[in-house]
């Protein structure tokens, strides 16, 4: 009897031993689900690129197109000669400074001198020619009033006169023209200014061209106290420049130092072969700083109606679709946002639309970064302060 009393005992054990063994494996398969999980978390948020944000600058609303341009003189002529000749002595060279009127070469035209005489002579024949029928009319029109000649007499004598009249006046206008060609052998400068080239010299041959020959230039002479520059201006800037408008010139050789002038005038048409309006400017050279044929930078303020946002341009995607900027939403999550650009100022690029002002942008992002990934921030850098080449 005492054996039976101790069977419930030990299956009591056993079954208190059991629940313990199922509550063990019940706490480790627990326990091995939350590893499983919290290791599945570590290791989306450690594939989730780490990146670096910053936020866009705003541009100045006033920005300046820097277009290369090439200086002439207000007023340029090429001088030749009027008549063939030889050069017979010359009074100016490069560098003079002559006034209107001012005689530059004296050319000798033999053949021309001889034809002004012979030109002479033969108006002298015609006036001579013209008197004597002139008399001979005269008196048979007092003869055919008494009718002593025939109205047949009459009227060939005053044909004869009229004829010989209009030889006077052809001979006379040969002569003009003769005496213009003998006058075109002194070379006088059509205008005050300075004699920039001289390509002749005593002796030389120089051919009016008349002939259908190659005329040689004798000088050049151009202005320099007041300048104009001609710049093409983009299609897309175009609307910028207007009349009026102030621009300002940089020369190499004069570094530092601005000048200030005006668009006078532009061409009101684009070039379908450059897609560029032609605009000069003008500008006063009272001390003749600026020689005529310089390069000169014009630089032209452009009044932007919507200021751009500057970005890094290592912010920038180049993708096949188009360009890119990647920025942070909900915090952890990027968007790549279609842009708009503009000028490209070295370090930064100008965005004229598709970037919201208060955007985080990320800097530098993974070439395969994708619309909604996860992302994880490192650190927020300041913003870009506006370059100088862009105020």
């Amino acid at each position: 009897m005492s054996a039976e009393p101790s069977r419930p005992r030990g299956v009591a054990v056993l079954a208190v031993a059991g629940v313990a063994g199922l509550l063990a494996a019940g706490v480790g398969v627990v326990s091995r689900v939350k590893a499983r999980n919290a290791l599945r978390e570590t290791t989306t948020v450690q594939a989730a690129p780490i990146v670096t944000v910053v936020r866009a600058a705003a541009g100045d609303p006033t920005s300046e197109l820097v277009l290369p341009g090439n200086v002439e003189a207000f007023t340029d002529a090429a001088i030749h000669a009027r008549a063939n000749g030889y050069v017979k002595a010359w009074y100016a060279d490069i560098g003079t400074v002559v006034a209107k009127g001012q005689k530059l070469a004296d050319i000798e035209t033999p053949e021309v001198d001889q034809q002004l005489r012979q030109a002479s002579a033969d108006l002298q024949t015609a006036i001579a020619n013209e008197a004597l029928a002139k008399l001979t009319a005269d008196r048979l029109e007092k003869l055919i009033a008494s009718h002593a000649i025939s109205q047949q007499e009459y009227d060939n004598a005053a044909s004869a006169y009229a004829a010989r009249r209009s030889e006077t006046a052809s001979a006379r206008a040969n002569l003009g023209r003769l005496e213009q060609l003998v006058g075109f052998e002194r070379v006088e400068a059509p205008f005050a200014g300075t004699i920039t080239a001289r390509n002749i010299d005593v002796g030389q041959l120089v051919d009016s061209g008349s002939a259908g020959g190659t005329s040689r230039e004798l000088f050049r002479v151009a202005t320099s106290d007041k300048l104009r520059t001609y710049v093409q201006v983009p299609e897309i800037d175009a609307v910028a420049a207007r009349v009026g408008v102030a621009v300002e010139l940089t020369l190499a050789e004069r570094p530092g130092k601005r000048y200030p002038a005006k668009i006078a005038r532009t061409a009101d048409a684009i070039d379908p072969g450059t897609r560029t309006l032609r605009v000069e400017v003008d500008l006063d050279n009272p001390k003749g700083e600026i020689l005529p044929g310089a390069y000169a930078q014009v630089h032209l303020k452009l009044a932007d109606a919507v200021p751009a946002m500057l970005v890094p341009v290592s912010a920038v995607l180049f993708r096949a679709e188009g360009v890119r900027i990647a920025t942070v939403v909900d915090g952890n999550k990027a968007r790549l946002n279609p842009v708009a650009v503009g000028r490209d100022l070295g370090t930064q690029i100008e965005v004229t639309s598709g970037l919201a002002s208060d955007a985080l942008i990320i800097d530098s992002p993974p070439d395969a970064i994708l619309d909604g990934q996860e992302i994880r921030i490192a650190q927020a850098r300041p913003p870009s302060s506006t370059p100088a080449s862009a105020k």
